[in-house]
């Protein structure tokens, strides 16, 4: 797709409270509470929203905002897959500069259709981002208008990001910098666009990183779409929405291969209770707003120009250094499985969401009738074990792996992954054709280009072809 050239639960009893404060005047106490519930007659809903809120506050608050570590010394650990070294926080997000006629201008220029008919104008979030990139030079390969949004934090390393947007900017499309909480920002990239579609695929991913920055995902996957649905339902016209939720929502789900149908009420990580918290607030913008909202459940995404803390990654990494590698194991010595599913599958799959995607039906922010609300899986649908990955990248770089075989620590990783792509195959058209072995051979060769020139030009590449 891009030219990668080296460059129902059960109730809960609440316990009787001790009124340790009005222990000596009884009479007060009451008083004081039955004015209390006269004045203010709050629903329980009402109060578990209150401590809610009060919760995300406080996460927002305490977590860490210290810069991590930089990123030749490792990445995040927040693979599902291994253990990964390296940085532990994020810095908090900033706006850069933007606005005047000269960014007006490029804003326009990058956002202009040039297929007709039926070219798309797609502002795509996250557009720096592994996902974000490849789905942003495909649209604008084939013509659509694409506009980029990314904020460039440092949750790995940035000059990555860095180089990504080079390769769009050669491509002809404008990232803009700033964070898709700037409602300001939005607000004006939505007035000077009439888009008619948004990517959105700005989030904070892992899962272990949630338990060292809790507020990250609060902050980018749920206030960060709330910012993003606000924007849209009050444009004119509104745009279809495409997001990227995840596999991760089937949480501690036993029947596989999962189904968009199966139960996902028990997340096994805050990542993946933020993104089923994404997929109830899309329902609520779609029944309210009439907003077009479809959802898309990828399954372990990888392949050039990928993300430092997926296991596939840092395992490629470690292994040329000598490094041991951690393989997780399951409950009795049980295989951990994954979907492993090639970026140029899921760029189809977009694609196609974005194609398919049904208008959005209100206007001045009121609803004029039903709009489209979707979910599907994108993923391989061939599960292969984690042991398996690492043999098939010991070949490609010809070097033996160091393993280290470890219990699965309970961080919110699960055992399997399997996504069921019954229904993404009838509405979306979607057939996934790359293997594993085929995929990891791109990115093993792009990975060589990017980090190790000389090596390449002393040895030759074993690894394929460099269009992804």
């Amino acid at each position: 797709m891009m030219d990668v050239a080296p460059s129902s639960p059960g109730k809960f009893k609440m316990d009787k409270p001790h009124h340790h404060h009005f222990h000596h005047h009884p009479s007060t106490a009451r008083l004081l509470l039955l004015r209390w519930h006269h004045y203010f007659p709050l629903s329980k809903f009402a109060i578990w929203a209150f401590f809610a809120i009060a919760l995300f506050a406080v996460l927002f608050l305490l977590s860490p905002r210290a810069p991590s570590d930089a990123a030749d010394s490792g990445s995040p650990s927040s693979s599902i897959l291994g253990g990964g070294g390296g940085g532990e926080h994020r810095r908090s997000l900033r706006t850069a500069s933007w606005g005047g006629p000269d960014w007006e201008k490029r804003v326009r220029s990058s956002a202009r259709i040039r297929r007709q008919p039926g070219g798309l104008s797609v502002l795509v979030t996250g557009a720096a981002g592994f996902v974000g990139t490849h789905v942003s030079a495909a649209l604008k390969k084939r013509g659509d208008g694409v506009l980029g949004l990314d904020c460039f934090n440092d949750y790995y390393d940035p000059s990555l990001k860095r180089a990504r947007q080079a390769l769009l900017k050669r491509a002809g499309v404008f990232v803009v910098e700033g964070d898709v909480n700037d409602a300001l920002l939005l607000r004006k990239l939505f007035d000077v666009v009439l888009f008619t579609h948004v990517m959105h695929l700005a989030a904070q991913a892992g899962v272990r990183y949630a338990m060292i920055n809790p507020a990250s995902y609060v902050h980018s996957n749920v206030a960060g779409l709330v910012s993003l649905l606000e924007a849209a339902k009050s444009a004119d016209p509104q745009p279809a929405i495409v997001w990227a939720s995840s596999s991760s929502v089937y949480g501690l789900n036993s029947k596989v291969p999962f189904s968009e149908s199966d139960r996902t009420d028990r997340p096994a990580s805050l990542y993946a209770a933020t993104k089923k918290a994404g997929e109830e607030i899309a329902h609520v913008y779609n029944h309210i707003y009439g907003l077009s909202i479809t959802g898309l459940r990828f399954f372990t995404v990888y392949g050039p120009w990928g993300r430092p803390d997926m296991a596939y990654f840092f395992f490629a990494r470690d292994i040329l250094r000598g490094k041991p590698i951690s393989i997780f194991e399951g409950p009795g010595h049980a295989t951990v499985f994954r979907d492993f599913t090639y970026i140029d599958d899921i760029v189809r799959g977009c694609v196609a969401a974005l194609n398919t995607a049904g208008k959005s039906t209100g206007r001045g922010g009121k609803k004029r009738g039903p709009a489209p609300l979707r979910v599907y899986n994108l993923g391989n649908t061939s599960p292969v074990p984690v042991a398996d990955l690492v043999s098939i990248l010991e070949k490609l770089l010809g070097v033996k792996a160091v393993r280290k075989v470890v219990k699965m620590p309970r961080n919110g990783d699960v055992q399997f992954t399997h996504a069921n792509i019954t229904l993404a195959r009838r509405e979306l058209g979607y057939h996934p054709t790359t293997d594993l072995r085929t995929g990891l051979k791109r990115f093993v060769r792009w990975y060589l280009q990017y980090y190790h020139p000389n090596l390449v030009k002393k040895s030759g590449s074993k690894g394929g072809s460099t269009s992804s």
